[in-house]
Order: C-alpha cells, then structure tokens, then sequence
C-alpha cells in the first residue's frame, strides 16, 4: 500500500485508481481493453494514464526490492542504525538510495581503503574532534606499516576525503550546486573540420537552462568526436559550502590538514562523480523528451485521416533506375506495376506521360502518390506539367519513412515475392495514402523516423513506448476481422504474432468469420485472449448486428435491452448501420438509472450508445484530409511575405519541419508559432496538420526555408 500511495502522489491519480488499474494489470488485462471496457473500476483513466500508472509502480517496486537489498547488505555489515533504515525506507528514487548505500560499499584499493587497512580510521576520527596537534595524534600510528607520521597524516586525511563526500546528503548538494550554478561548455577537437555541430565548436551555456535538443546534439556531437565536452563551476565556493556543512564546527588546531583534504576529496572524488551523474541525467531527460516528442508525433501520423474509395498511382521517384509505378486499387489490391524514367540522367518525359496518362485512363486513377524521398520534387514537377490534361487528377506527396525498411522486410517478401523492393515501395506509398495506419504497422514504429535523434535514444525504452503507441492507435481505430493484415492484428488487444498469422491463416481456409465469437475455432486462440480482443474486431454484415460496433461480447444482453428499450430493434442496427439519434433519447439526468436497470455503469451505457449510433465511425475521420496538389513551387518562386501552404513533416523541440511543395522543407522556429509564449511546437502543430505560414526568409545558398504562423493562423 505504500507502494499504491507513492504512485498516487507521483501520477496525481487516485489511490483507488491506482489500485485497481494495478490491479487489472496483474490480472493480465492489457491497457486498450482496460480503458475501454473498465472504465468504472479506473474512473475512467486513458491509455496514457494507465500505461502511466504502469510504468510508475513498476519503478517503484523495483525500488522496493532495492531497498530491502541494501537494508540487508547494510545489516550484514552490522552498520544498519534505526536512523539509517528510516532515511532508507523514504528514498523516493534509485539515485537517493544509491547515495545512502554508497558509504558501505566495499571498495577495493581505493586510498582509504588502504588507509583503513593500516589501521588509520581512529586518527581520521581524531583529527576531526580533537583539539590537538596532528603530529601529536599522528605519532601514535608510527609502526612497520606506516613510515612517518607524515604518511599517517595522508591516509587519515585520505579517510577524511572519501567519508565526507560520500555522505549522501552532501552528494545531493553538491549535485544541486553544479545544475543550478554550473555551465556546461563545448570546444571543437578540430576547429576546421566541417560538420553539422559546427555552433558547438565554442559554446557554453548556464546548465539549468539546457533544453533537451540541445543536450542531445552534444551527446552525439562528443561520440563522433567533434567537440569536448566539460562542465565549468566555481570550485572554490563549493568546497567553503561544503566546509560550512560539515567541518566548521571540528578544532580549529588542524583546519589546514582538514581544508586539504575536504578540496582533495572535492576534487578526487566528488566532482568527477557528480559530473556523471549530471551528465547522465540530462542525457536521460532529454532522452525521455525526444521519445515523447517521438510518441506525439508517431500518434499523429498513424491516425491521419485515411483516402477511401479511390484508385491511387504510388510514385516511387529516383534518378538512375527510374520512378517505380504501382496502381493500387481502393482495397489495397495491386493492378498493374511499371516504371518510368522522367528524371535525370534518362529525361524520358514523354514516355512517362503517356505511361502514367495510360494508367489513368484505363483504371480510372484520380491521386498519384508521389514518395519524398530522393528525386521527389523533379518528379513532382513532372507530374505537375501534364496533370492538369485529365479532370478529377492530382497529386500528394506522401511521406515515405520507413518504407524501404519495409519493402525489404520478410513481410514485403512474402507478400510480393516477384516483385523488387522499389516496386514494393510504390505499392507501401500508394497504400499509405489510403490507409496510413494499416500500412504503417508493417513497419518497425522506430523506422517510420518521425522525431528528433531517436537513434541517439535507449531503443529498447524507444521501442516499448512507440509499441505501445500504435497499440493505442490500432485499438482506438479497431479492425475488420475479415481484412485485417496479420500485421494489423498483431497490434489488437491481447493478439500475439502468431496468433494473428493464425487469424488470417483459418480466414484464407474456411472463409470470412461470421460472427467475432468464430475466432475461437483459431488454434491456441483462448477465451482469456477472446475476452481482450473482440471489442475491438469488427464483422460487417455479420450474423450478430452487435459485431459491427465496439459493444464488446459481455456487454451484448445490456445492448439488446438498451435497444428495446429506446424502441429499437437489432434488425434495424443492420439495416441502417447504426441507430441515428439513440443517444439524445436519453438525457443526463436519466443516465444513471438506465444504467442501475441494465446492470452495468455509466461510462459502459455512454459508451454503448455512441456505438449504437453510429458503428462504423473512425476517429480519423474528423482531421483534415492530406494536401492535394495540381501546380509545384521551387525554391526560386519563393520570396518573403509570401503566403504557403504546406504538411507538417516533423515536430522537435525547436520547431516543425513544414514540406510546402519545394525539394526543401521549411523550417517553424518555435518563437515563429504564436504571439504568446508556448513551451513546445506540439502545442500549436501535429504531424499531418495542413497549415497557411508566411515566410520570413529564404537562403537558396543553404537551401533554406524560415516560415512563421505569426498573423496566419
């Protein structure tokens, strides 16, 4: 329980909450179904509150489990005071309790430990209380081992440095005193060499005022040995800090003795730690805020707005092997593979035309999805100078991350085993345009690449939150049972790999599923799992009208008597696909007492009505389709003042990346973003967003774009 109220104050959630999400966790309940379907045993927590939650208490156990190891550890030594076992038990964080332990570490040849070995502990113990001359104290300890009572002196003063700044309040100290006054300053290893970190060369900048991108640049900048890196303070006032804490009140008879060795052990042994850890922790906290700037923009760009119901040509430019061609059809089906050579070295604009001209006219194709990768803009200005001779065309471009990582996966393989991997990716560009999550989840979410240095990032710790994220993204959307991708699936509540290859594997055999409960029949697929899953399948035009919505199974009997209820019936639900108007039949006010009478809470009932209404409805529906195109812009046509349109591309924490038509993207300094002060770009804009920025600078030398949203939006 302790446990329980710590998570509590740290997530700002309920005690109760947090109780009973931990305990649907333990259960092996997984977080889409949880915050859906347990919404009265969590009060309603999000996907993000529960993985929270999750992610705090197990810290926090692991924690425990520490504490009860170095309770042990201390006890053993027989060091263990109630004092101790108190500061022990209310360590709130690793760091802290690490601090604690530090001073009965053993330790292997350290000077001190060599000191204490010769015996030399009551001298350091000495000249710390008593009023009297080292040499006096010192003389006593003159034997075999120790020479002269000069060596004595050094190994006391040796024991003195190391216990003072191994005391864990004076290393929290010290740690506040280096982040709060420290600077941190960078010179280049070679001032001539040219790189991307060339501001660093001779830069510093207050600690405390580090902002995340900037830690990480550092960080990459020192790996690749561009720059060194150190931390810059007033050593001086942080030792007569230190002395004020701990030694002020010791004889004055030996204060010399005792002022060397506390700037000894400052030196030795408490800064180079303390930079470490400093060091280490900004690289943490900027770790963790690229990865959240990584979540945020992973969620954007997977629940853009799907473009149903259209043939798309996928265009996937290049220069020397040509453009790839692949017509995809409204369900993702390929119709026809090509490739054209519109660009340099070849220049076959002609022949391009008619190829793509040909494609148009005989499967009725109305957007060409043209990748931005490589070559991109040539082939849009191709693209540009003939479409308009067929009505109803146009273009997009289309953000093509990750898909060479696809179209050379397994997964690719398998499905077009004949095809090369361009011809692969045209096809994943066509289809990303359609259907940007189905697609997108056949590829590693840390290839997609929407984010700042995210290879700079722990990837086990990047790849744990962006799983989650597009497990999030997946279940919020739901999935059709009977065309789901086994990638898709794999992402649905309580679906493993293997389970959703079986899925599709029993689909391809036995037909389409009739009803979501025929997913039984599916070898090693239980009821533990079918309970996690079925809310989020659907079946369209099934047996069961209720397998259409996202009313889970246990919830069917409270359904169908809601329906009566209101004077509906389930033949209705499938004839209609939905039940316009059910939720305004029922007020506020009489909310609660439906709910007593059906048996469930009031946040399911909400819930079964919103599902009720309108079955079908995708979340992504409501966001602002992709940009489509019919003319292109160069970086010539550009001139300040001027009024663009344009995709974000990327969000990180300076800015947003903005591709308005021209080879370069233009870049949104966040002090561009708005008239008040924002802390974050992911405040204003999201990946996907459609945005009108004037610009406010062009540098066709650098090949750069500056854009502000001041006065526009």
């Amino acid at each position: 329980m302790d446990i329980i109220k710590l998570v509590s104050k740290q997530t700002k959630v309920s005690e109760k909450q947090v109780q009973q999400t931990v305990a649907l966790l333990e259960e092996g309940n997984t977080v889409p179904f949880i915050a859906r379907y347990r919404k009265e045993m969590t009060g309603g927590l999000t996907e993000e509150d529960i993985r929270l939650v999750q992610e705090t208490y197990d810290y926090q156990k692991g924690l425990q489990e520490r504490k009860e190891e170095v309770h042990r550890l201390i006890e053993e030594q027989g060091k263990l005071t109630q004092e101790l076992a108190e500061k022990i038990t209310k360590a709130t964080k690793l760091q802290q309790l690490e601090d604690i332990y530090r001073p009965f570490r053993p330790k292997r040849n350290t000077r001190a430990s060599i000191a204490k070995e010769l015996g030399l502990e009551p001298l350091a113990q000495m000249l710390l209380e008593q009023a009297v001359s080292w040499e006096e104290l010192a003389q006593p300890f003159v034997n075999e081992k120790v020479e002269d009572i000069e060596k004595a002196l050094q190994g006391a003063k040796d024991i003195i440095a190391e216990m003072i700044t191994d005391l864990p309040e004076n290393r929290e100290f010290s740690r506040g005193f280096v982040f709060d006054r420290g600077t941190i300053e960078t010179v280049a290893v070679d001032k001539e060499a040219q790189s991307p970190y060339e501001m660093y060369y001779e830069y510093s900048e207050p600690i405390k005022k580090l902002p995340p991108h900037r830690v990480m640049a550092m960080d990459r900048a020192e790996k690749e040995k561009f720059i060194k890196v150190s931390l810059i303070l007033d050593k001086d006032s942080l030792v007569r800090d230190l002395w004020n804490r701990n030694l002020s009140k010791a004889p004055t008879t030996n204060e010399q003795q005792l002022k060397d060795a506390l700037e000894d052990g400052v030196s030795r042994l408490l800064l180079p730690s303390v930079e470490r850890d400093i060091r280490r922790g900004l690289t943490d906290n900027a770790q963790e805020a690229a990865c959240k700037v990584f979540t945020a923009n992973l969620k954007s760009l997977l629940l853009q707005p799907p473009t149903r119901n259209i043939v798309v040509l996928g265009l996937d430019p290049a220069y020397r092997t040509g453009c790839k061609l692949a017509v995809v059809d409204s369900t993702g089906k390929v119709l026809d593979i090509s490739v054209i050579y519109p660009t340099p070295p070849r220049n076959q604009k002609e022949e391009g035309k008619k190829k793509i001209l040909e494609f148009v006219d005989k499967y009725g194709i109305t957007v060409i999805a043209i990748g931005n990768g490589t070559a991109s803009r040539e082939s849009a200005e191709f693209v540009a100078e003939f479409i308009g001779e067929r009505e109803n065309l146009s273009y997009t471009i289309v953000d093509e991350a990750g898909a060479s990582v696809y179209s050379a996966s397994p997964l690719a393989k398998e499905e077009y085993p004949d095809l090369d991997v361009a011809e692969r990716s045209a096809i994943s560009i066509a289809r990303r345009l359609q259907d940007p999550l189905a697609e997108l989840v056949r590829i590693p979410p840390q290839s997609i690449g929407v984010g700042q240095y995210q290879h700079d990032v722990d990837q086990k710790r990047l790849a744990s939150l962006l799983g989650g994220v597009v497990e999030d993204c997946v279940n919020n959307v739901g999935a059709d049972l009977n065309t789901a991708s086994p990638s898709l699936l794999s992402y649905i509540a309580g679906i493993k790999p293997a389970q959703a290859k079986a899925i599709v594997k029993v689909r391809e055999e036995l037909g389409a599923f009739k009803a979501r409960k025929d997913i039984l029949k599916v070898p090693r697929l239980g009821k533990a799992t079918y309970e996690q899953c079925a809310g989020f399948l659907r079946i369209k035009e099934g047996v069961e009208p209720l397998d259409s919505t996202s009313v889970h199974p246990e919830s069917y009997e409270a359904a169908e008597k809601l329906i009566e209820i209101l004077g509906y019936t389930k033949e209705e639900l499938a004839k209609r696909g939905g039940l316009p108007g059910i939720r305004g039949k029922v007020s506020e006010n009489e909310q609660r007492d439906l709910a007593g009478k059906l048996g469930i809470g009031v946040p399911t009932l909400v819930d079964i009505l919103t599902s009720l209404e309108k079955p079908g409805l995708d979340p992504r529906e409501s966001l602002p389709k992709p940009l489509f195109l019919s003319g292109v812009l160069k970086l010539e046509d550009l001139h300040e003042g001027m009024i663009v349109k344009g995709t974000v591309r990327n969000v990180v924490d300076f800015g947003a990346f903005v591709d308005i038509g021209v080879k370069e993207a233009g870049l949104i300094h966040i002090s561009e973003m708005s008239e008040k002060f924002i802390k974050h770009p992911l405040e204003v804009v999201t990946v996907g967003d459609t945005v009108e920025a004037r610009v406010i600078g062009v540098d066709p030398g650098k090949r750069r774009i500056a854009l502000s949203l001041k006065g526009v939006i």
